[in-house]
C-alpha cells in the first residue's frame, strides 16, 4: 500500500465513508422495522431486522478497518520520519568527516600545481595549451624531471582514497532522492580520480624505466632518450591535472553540499560547480564566487581546496 502516492489516503477514507454510510442506512432500515412493528407486518419486520444488523455489523467492521489502518499509517510514519532523520543526521556527519579528511589531502596538489602551472596555468596540449609545463626541452626538461621525480616521493596517491561519498551514500534514502544528474557527477569524479591515481603510479614507473640508471641530465642529452622522457611527462601532467581537477571538484562539491545542511538532499546540481571545464583554472574561475560564499565550520568552501595557496 503506497500512503506516499495518497493511494492510501484514499482507501482509508473510503473505508471510513462507506462504514458510516452503511451506519446511516441501517438506521433508516430500522425506521421502516419500526413501521413493522407497528403494522404488525411479522416477516417483513424480521427480514428488515436482518438488514439492519447487516449494515450496522458491516459500517462497524469497515469503519474500525479504516482507523485501525489510520494508525498504523501513523505509527509507521512516525518511524519512516524517525529513521530518515537518523540516515540524514549520519551522512552528514560522514560528509563532514570526508570533508575534514579530504582537506589536508587536496592540500598535497599543491606540489602538482608548482609544476603544471610553471610559466601560466596549465591547459592540455589537446586544448593548446603552451605553458613551461608543456613546452620545457633540453636542461628545463631535465629540471622539470628533477621536480616531478621529488613529486613523487611527497604526494602518497593511496590518501585520495578518502575522496569517496558514494559508499556514504549509496545505502541510505538519499541515493533515491538526490537529484540524478548530481549523483552521477559524484561517482564519476569518484572514479576518475581512482584512475588518475592509478595511472600516475605507472606513469612514474614508465618515466624511471625510461631514464634507466643515467642521470636525469644525461638522459635528456640523448635526443631519442629526451622524446621519450617528454611524452611520459606529457603523460603524468596529464593524469596529474585530471586528479586534481576531480579531487577539487569534489571536495568543493562535498563542501557546498555539507554547507546547506538537510536541504542537500533536494538541490539541484550547481552549474558553477558541475559544469565541464577545458582546464582546472576555468572551472576555479567559475567555482570560486559560488564556493567563496559556502561555509564549512569556520572556513569557506573555497579555502579548503588550497588553490594558490602558500605550500
Amino acid at each position: 500500500m503506497d500512503f506516499n502516492t495518497g493511494h492510501g489516503y484514499l482507501l482509508i477514507g473510503g473505508l471510513i465513508l462507506v462504514g458510516a454510510g452503511l451506519l446511516i442506512l441501517s438506521l433508516i432500515v430500522n425506521l421502516h422495522v419500526a413501521h413493522s412493528v407497528r403494522d404488525d407486518v411479522r416477516h417483513r419486520e424480521k427480514l428488515l431486522e436482518y438488514y439492519r444488523n447487516i449494515f450496522s455489523q458491516l459500517g462497524v467492521i469497515l469503519i474500525g478497518i479504516g482507523v485501525s489502518l489510520f494508525i498504523f499509517f501513523f505509527q509507521q510514519n512516525y518511524q519512516d520520519q524517525r529513521k530518515r532523520e537518523t540516515e540524514l543526521q549520519q551522512v552528514l556527519a560522514k560528509l563532514a568527516a570526508r570533508v575534514a579528511r579530504g582537506a589536508p589531502v587536496i592540500e598535497t596538489l599543491g606540489e602538482f600545481d608548482e609544476v603544471l602551472d610553471e610559466g601560466g596555468a596549465y591547459v592540455g596540449p589537446e586544448h593548446g595549451g603552451s605553458n613551461a609545463a608543456i613546452s620545457a626541452k633540453g636542461p628545463e626538461l631535465a629540471k622539470q624531471v628533477e621536480k616531478i621525480l621529488l613529486v613523487e616521493r611527497d604526494i602518497d596517491l593511496r590518501d585520495f582514497d578518502i575522496l569517496n561519498l558514494s559508499r556514504d551514500l549509496e545505502a541510505t534514502f538519499v541515493v533515491n532522492e538526490l537529484d540524478p544528474k548530481l549523483w552521477f557527477n559524484i561517482v564519476r569524479d569518484e572514479s576518475e580520480i581512482k584512475y588518475a591515481t592509478t595511472q600516475i603510479a605507472l606513469d612514474y614507473k614508465d618515466l624511471q624505466d625510461t631514464i634507466g640508471g643515467e642521470a636525469v641530465e644525461a638522459a635528456v642529452a640523448n635526443p631519442e632518450k629526451e622524446r621519450k622522457i617528454k611524452q611520459e611527462v606529457l603523460d603524468i601532467f596529464y593524469d596529474a591535472d585530471l586528479l586534481r581537477l576531480r579531487s577539487r571538484q569534489f571536495l568543493g562539491r562535498a563542501c557546498w553540499l555539507f554547507s546547506k545542511g538537510r536541504g542537500f538532499v533536494t538541490l539541484p546540481p550547481a552549474d558553477a560547480i558541475e559544469a565541464d571545464a577545458r582546464s582546472q583554472q576555468e572551472w576555479i574561475d567559475r567555482s570560486k564566487p559560488m564556493l567563496t560564499q559556502s561555509k564549512s565550520g569556520s572556513s569557506d568552501c573555497f579555502k579548503l581546496l588550497r588553490y594558490g595557496q602558500a605550500h
